[in-house]
Order: structure tokens, then sequence, then C-alpha cells
């Protein structure tokens, strides 16, 4: 507590609003408590004034110049002794808080010998001197080191602090890019080459069935397809796994190409025996790497679960809009026309994935059964950037 209000009160930022106090306090001293005499005792206190004011900058030569106007102001008679030991407290002062190594103790040495001289020039006894003379200059120097080092702690701890916390988040950037090392290769080594050798197995099929049904090969194409795309999001989740700055330079979907990425995800909903209708704004071509692959993946998500849960016999309709600030992305299923069972309205892993790739782009998704209670609706909206301009 008393370090944090030392620090505060001595902070640099402060040093304007001590100035003024000094200035207010001197000027009453001299003009209320020991008025100088003449003019000339007016000129010696101001501008013994003006060098106390620069003490924060020159302290070693402002405290020897003050000791000396302090000798020479009893040799002449001046009465302002008792203000320019004021002064010269403060300036010992900021020498102890400001001043170090060996021109800090010889401007101290000159000031205590010309400080004892004026002392001495009083006829005191020895003692009582000697103990003037400690008072005067051991106070404010002992009082000055100790903000000193105050503040050098409050600095040393502030800056292990720092180390502390860039340590820290260099260790947990360490673990992260260890635990990306190895899911990318337990993709890499596991699941990618599962499914490149589902892929192979498949071609294979649709080589040595050329005279299938054609309901067969076109079953056998779609899961090529599928497993070729599949791969190649494999592919890029492990480049980017291994290097996440590679995440923008290498899109898992063409801008250009995304009308026609959410037209494929709806026939593939057709082809597990959903009716889909697509309302796709040919302005998602527009959208940025981010956004367009955010959409796509929430049109598979989605319409996947329509297929899962509401059964090969349900109608869905897909719409993806864009105004001017938003995209809409919603998807109407009539269920099946039954109501949703209670599991339905169970948040799995899909929901909060896409919940979690919307909120990271600052929208918002919800999802549940629509105001007559059948089927589901799925809604997302996106804020969009400035650059694009959507269709309305």
């Amino acid at each position: 507590m008393l370090t944090r209000w030392t620090e505060q009160v001595f902070d640099d930022r402060l040093a304007p609003a001590r100035i003024v106090l000094l200035v207010v306090v001197a000027l009453g001293d001299l003009r209320l408590l020991h008025p100088p005499e003449d003019a000339a005792d007016w000129a010696l206190a101001l501008g013994a004034l003006a060098m106390c004011l620069a003490a924060s900058v020159i302290p070693v030569i402002a405290a020897v110049t003050l000791s000396l106007t302090l000798l020479l102001s009893g040799w002449v008679g001046a009465g302002v002794a008792m203000t320019l030991k004021a002064m010269i407290v403060i300036a010992l002062f900021e020498v102890a808080l400001r001043s170090g190594g060996r021109r800090a103790v010889a401007g101290v040495s000159v000031s205590a010998v010309l400080v004892g001289a004026h002392v001495a020039h009083l006829q005191d006894e020895y003692a009582s001197t000697l103990y003037r003379v400690v008072i005067l200059l051991g106070v404010p120097l002992l009082l000055g080191a100790y903000v000193r080092l105050t503040r050098e702690h409050a600095r040393r701890e502030r800056e292990h602090a720092a180390e502390e916390r860039r340590r820290r988040h260099s260790e947990t950037a360490a673990a992260r890019a260890a635990e990306r090392t190895a899911i990318a290769r337990e993709l890499h080594d596991l699941v990618a080459h599962h499914v490149s050798s589902m892929v192979l197995r498949v071609g294979v099929a649709r080589h040595v069935l050329p005279d299938a049904d054609p309901r067969v090969t076109e079953v056998l194409d779609d899961l090529h397809g599928s497993g070729t795309a599949a791969l190649a999001d494999l592919r890029h989740l492990v480049s980017v796994l291994r290097d996440p700055a590679r995440a923008a330079d290498v899109p898992p979907v063409d801008p250009d190409g995304l009308p026609e990425a959410l037209h494929d995800a709806a026939e593939r909903g057709r082809q597990a025996g959903v009716d889909i209708e697509a309302d796709i704004d040919p302005a998602v071509a527009l959208l940025d790497n981010v956004r367009g692959l955010t959409v796509l993946r929430l049109a598979q998500e989605g319409l996947a679960n329509v297929a899962k849960h509401a059964g090969p016999h349900a109608t869905a309709r897909l719409t993806v809009r864009l105004t001017e600030s938003r995209l809409h992305l919603r998807i109407d299923d009539d269920g099946g026309l039954r109501a949703p069972p209670p599991a339905a309205a169970s948040a799995g892993h899909g929901l909060i994935g896409m919940t979690e790739r919307v909120e990271l782009l600052g929208g918002t998704l919800h999802a549940g059964p629509p105001a007559g209670g059948i089927g589901w609706r799925l809604a997302a909206e996106l804020p969009m950037p400035v650059t694009v301009e959507g269709t309305a």
C-alpha cells in the first residue's frame, strides 16, 4: 500500500502539479512567514526559488547553488535563511531521487561543507552544528533514496510480471503448436490415408462395373466426388494445422465457385432423398474466403442434419440472401410432417461448431422448431464487410 502510494505521488507525470504546489508554498512562506526585508532579499529568494524549480532537471547543480546561496546570505545578513534551507531540502531530495554515482556524492559533499560553514557561522556549539547539518542533509537524502528504491522495485516488479506473461504466452503457443502438429500428423497418417483408400476403391468400382445400373453409377460418382473433396479439405486442414499463417493463403473454397458449391450441397441432400429447394443469391460470390467457407459449412451441416433427423421424405428450403450490411442464411424443413422428437432439440457437436463459426464473425445463429412446432429452422446472420455490396 505504501509502495503504491509513494510511486503515485512521485510519478513523473505529476511533476507539474508538484511544481505548482512548491511555488504556492514558497510564495506563501515569503509573503506570510518569512518576508524578505528589502528588494535584494526578494531577488535572492526568487532566484533561489527558480533554482529549486530546476532541481528536478539539474539536482546536483541546484543543491550546490542553493547551499552556496545560503552561505552567502548569512555573510551579507539576508533574512531568507529559513526559506533557503527548505529549498535545499527539496534539492537534496531530488539528488537522492534522480542522481547517482560519483557526481551525486561530490554534490552532496560540497553541499554538506557549505551548509556546515553556514551553521558554524552562527557560532553554535559543535554538537549543535553537527546535529543541524545531519538533519538538514540526512532527512531529504534518506527520503529521496527510499522513494528511488521504491520506484526501482516497482519497475522491476512490472518487468518481472511482463516477462512472466511473455513466458506463459510462449509456453502456451509452443504447447498449441505441438498439439496442432500432433493432430496434423494423426489426420495425415490415419484419416487421410483411410479416405484416400476409400476414394481409390470407389474409383476402381466405377471401372470394374461399367454396365452397372445408372443409379448405382450415380451413387459411386457422388461417393468418389465427395471423397475427393473431403481429401482436399483434409490436406488443407493439415497444412493449416502445421502452419496457421497459410490459412488465408490457401482458401478451401473458391469465392467465385461458392454459389455452385451451395447448389452442390443442396443436390447432395436431394440424393439422400430430401426434396430441397435452393434460393441462392449470386452475390455470395463476392464474399471473402472466411465468410464464404462459413456459409458453405453452415449449409452443408444444416442440410445433412435435415437428412439425418427429418428423414428421406422431408422437404426443405435453403435460402441465402445478402443485404448491404448483413448476410442471411436460413434452412427450413417440415420434419417429415411430424414434430421433432425431444432429442432433436439438444445441441450436438455440429450445432456447437456452427455457433462458434458464426460468433467468431460477430454473427448470430438460432436453431429450433418454428412457430407452428412442426419441422426445424436454422437461421444465421453475419455482418458484412464494407467492401461487399449485396443485392437486396
